[in-house]
């Protein structure tokens, strides 16, 4: 049998999993079926075939978005198809809006939002030099 990797899920730590949780779904248009153990400590977000997995950080210290450490880098990069109708959804929905929808030197149309902890999140669609 010839072994394949078929999905994957970034893992964040987060200051409140239950308000994480919700502006995921209400924002950024995931879902979630339940929050696991009690307290409630960790939920599997999904959203067409992508998954985000959020922790509850035993200590909010540890809640560190990538661009406090490295310039302009995001926690979470998704390419998508239909950039245009997926920002004007996130707009409407009040998700926060990190940068507004542009062309990208690398071949991306991308926009980026930050969810309640500072995490970068990127949807960038490839333009059409880069799809040939």
């Amino acid at each position: 049998m010839i072994t394949k990797l078929t999905r994957s899920a970034p893992v964040l730590l987060t200051k409140d999993i239950l308000r994480a949780a919700d502006y995921y779904r209400d924002n950024l248009g995931f879902s979630y079926d339940r929050i696991w153990n009690d307290p409630p400590d960790f939920v599997i977000l999904n959203r067409d075939n992508m998954s985000v997995m959020l922790q509850q950080s035993p200590s909010p210290e540890h809640v560190i978005p990538n661009w406090k450490i490295c310039a302009n880098i995001w926690n979470i990069y998704f390419w998508v198809e239909g950039i245009e109708p997926l920002y004007d959804e996130l707009k409407k929905r009040g998700a926060k809006i990190d940068y507004s929808i542009s062309n990208k030197p690398y071949g991306c149309r991308e926009f980026g939002v930050q969810d309640l902890d500072g995490y970068d999140i990127a949807f960038g669609e490839l333009t059409e030099r880069e799809n040939r």
